[in-house]
C-alpha cells in the first residue's frame, strides 16, 4: 500500500464517502455490490496516492474511478450469473415499503437506463453542471442535455404510470364493494 498518510485517507473517506456509495448504488442497484465497488475505489485512492490540484480535481477523480468500478464489477462474469430478485419466478408479493412519494421517485430513477440515471444522479443528487457532467463522462454537453431531458420523461411517464394504477386500483375496489 503507497498512502502511508492515514488522515489525508480518512479525510477523503469522511468528505467522500456519502458521495461514493450513492452513485455505487444508482450504477449498480445493489447495495453489496455498491459496498464492493465503495471499498474497491478506496482501495485504488490508498494504492494509487493520486495527487490533486484542487478540491473539484479530487472529487472528479473519485466520481470518475467509481463510475469505472461499477462499470467493471457489472462486466464480471460471476454478476452476470445472478438471477435478479425482480426476474425471480415467484407467487408471492414483496412487501412495499410504504408507498412514499420519495421511494416512488428513488425507484423510478433507478429502473431508467445507466445512460439517463447516471447523468441525473450527477446532475440532482451532487449538483453538478451540464459542462461538469459532460466532462466526467467524455460525452457532449447536448448528449447530457438529451439524456436528462429523456431521462425526466421517463421519470414523469413511470411516476404518473404508478399514481394512474394506485387511482385504477382504488377504483376497482370500490366498485367490488371493498374500501
Amino acid at each position: 500500500m503507497k498512502c502511508t498518510d492515514k488522515n489525508r485517507v480518512l479525510e477523503c473517506y469522511h468528505k467522500h464517502k456519502d458521495t461514493i456509495f450513492k452513485l455505487a448504488y444508482s450504477y449498480c442497484k445493489s447495495v453489496s455490490q455498491a459496498e464492493d465497488a465503495f471499498q474497491e475505489v478506496f482501495y485504488k485512492f490508498m494504492v494509487n496516492n493520486p495527487q490533486f490540484k484542487t478540491a473539484e480535481h479530487e472529487k472528479a477523480w473519485f466520481i470518475r474511478t467509481t463510475i469505472n468500478v461499477c462499470k467493471d464489477l457489472l462486466k464480471a462474469k460471476w454478476n452476470r450469473d445472478i438471477v435478479r430478485l425482480e426476474e425471480w419466478d415467484s407467487d408471492d408479493e414483496i412487501p412495499d415499503a410504504g408507498g412514499d412519494v420519495f421511494d416512488e421517485l428513488r425507484e423510478a430513477i433507478l429502473s431508467l437506463p445507466e445512460k439517463y440515471r447516471v447523468p441525473i444522479h450527477l446532475y440532482y443528487y451532487e449538483e453538478y453542471s451540464v459542462r461538469e457532467i459532460a466532462r466526467l463522462l467524455h460525452r457532449t454537453e447536448s448528449a447530457i442535455q438529451t439524456q436528462l431531458q429523456r431521462g425526466r420523461e421517463k421519470i414523469k411517464q413511470k411516476m404518473e404510470g404508478s399514481e394512474k394504477n394506485e387511482v385504477e386500483s382504488r377504483y376497482l375496489r370500490r366498485s367490488n364493494g371493498e374500501c
